[in-house]
């Protein structure tokens, strides 16, 4: 599954070279992440890239891309903006963030991230 997702890769970096006439898009930034994995042009490259990290213990086929800002209950609740935010053909929301650099405080925006969408599955009191 692996080197079914490096030949996509390498066939979609060639042709995303092909078409930024010679410049490459940097994968490492927030804007190269965000224009190879989440945008609806590039979602058979996302599907092959989740199907690539989970190994074949499960098999998705097919996504949904759902809006990347997430916004808090209240003004005053603080937002999330992730990198890659989608829904499988089973209803699974699947958050895709990438990190170049070591941050401190990852785990805490990971679970601060997971919770939206279990908050989403709630039904709202009346």
């Amino acid at each position: 599954m692996l080197s079914a997702f490096l030949f996509i890769f390498a066939n979609k970096l060639q042709f995303l070279m092909d078409e930024t006439e010679g410049r490459y898009i940097n994968p490492y930034t927030d804007y190269g992440f965000k224009y190879l994995f989440g945008t609806e042009q590039n979602k058979e490259f996302t599907l092959a890239f989740i199907n690539a990290l989970l190994q074949g213990r499960e098999v998705i086929k097919s996504l949904t891309l759902l809006p990347l800002e997430q916004l808090g209950d209240t003004q005053e609740d603080r937002r999330a903006v992730f990198d890659v935010y989608c829904e499988n053909e089973q209803g699974d929301k699947i958050i895709i963030e990438m990190q170049k650099a070591d941050q401190q405080y990852f785990k805490d925006r990971s679970i601060y991230y997971s919770s939206f969408p279990i908050r989403q599955q709630g039904v709202k009191g009346r």
